[in-house]
């Protein structure tokens, strides 16, 4: 009986992998499938060499820069503001902060990603951008500047709880160690620490990266929806998840080439995401088999 059971564990851990795996592939193959049926009609060196973005327009233009552009430059903004201060956090909570302090505010922090996103984009809307207009007279009501601080606040987290496991993971004695050669607290912290738990770190950062790439709503809401290739932070921006929804919940025909941008759209989005997970993983496993 024993043994039946094991082996009908066994199978069901089996069926749940090869459900991930089957859903993996087939969001991977529609995407596929639907990119190519663009690029049928599209040409793949006007789609990452055009300007311009307006496949809603009457004179339409394919280029997916703009869309990269409001992209990159929200993800900046987030991981400019949530780096230095998940870093702070995940620093002090490791190296200063006593256990029972520890123990009850890193779940707190972690509170903030369960926060729906839609909600710190209206946080970003109504609270952030009029508190940023009056120090920027001339910023936008819809602005990336805004959502990307309130995105960065969304993804300290990330930084902070993986940091932070990545730094109380690093062996006592590295520590005792330092504190023989006569070390302070200070230059133990970012000289042997830090360090040392440099790859837990850089992992942390790049899926924070992820994140901020893959975010909708905060973008969606506070944003804007006009699509240029800037890197002017106090001008309305479209990301690529944002256009994604613009058209989802519009009154765009399905199956009409207008329709299909969001698939072209979305495997440009899934290749810059796979692409850093990817590399994410190389470098914990890099720095796992140079300390093995």
């Amino acid at each position: 009986m024993r043994k039946i059971r094991e082996i009908a564990i066994e199978k069901a851990l089996l069926f749940s992998s090869l459900i991930t795996i089957a859903v993996t592939v087939g969001i991977v193959s529609v995407l596929a499938f639907e990119a190519f049926r663009f690029f049928s009609e599209v040409s793949i060196i006007d789609f990452f060499t055009d300007t311009q973005w307006t496949p809603l327009f009457t004179d339409k233009h394919y280029g997916i820069l703009p869309l990269l552009s409001g992209t990159l430059l929200t993800s900046f903004i987030a991981i400019s503001v949530a780096l230095p201060i998940g870093l702070s956090i995940s620093i002090y909570l490791s190296e200063y902060a006593p256990k029972s302090f520890r123990k009850t505010v890193k779940p707190l922090l972690e509170l903030l990603a369960a926060v729906p996103t839609v909600v710190y984009g209206f946080f970003a809307l109504v609270v952030v951008t009029p508190f940023l207009q009056g120090i920027i007279p001339n910023l936008s009501g819809f602005n990336s500047l805004s959502a990307g601080i309130v995105m960065g606040i969304m993804i300290i987290p990330f930084v902070s709880s993986l940091s932070e496991d990545a730094l109380h993971a690093v062996p006592t004695s590295l520590r005792e160690a330092s504190y023989g050669m006569g070390a302070t607290k200070l230059q133990t912290a970012f000289k042997v620490a830090v360090p040392a738990a440099s790859s837990g770190i850089i992992v942390s950062i790049i899926l924070a990266i992820s994140r901020a790439i893959g975010e909708t709503m905060i973008v969606a809401v506070a944003a804007g929806q006009q699509p240029r290739l800037t890197l002017d932070p106090t001008v309305p921006v479209e990301t690529i998840t944002a256009y994604i929804v613009q058209v989802s919940l519009g009154d765009v025909q399905h199956d009409s080439i207008e329709y299909r941008t969001i698939f072209a759209a979305g495997i440009t989005l899934f290749v810059f995401t796979f692409f850093l997970n990817t590399l994410s993983y190389r470098i914990r496993k890099k720095f796992q088999e140079k300390y093995e």
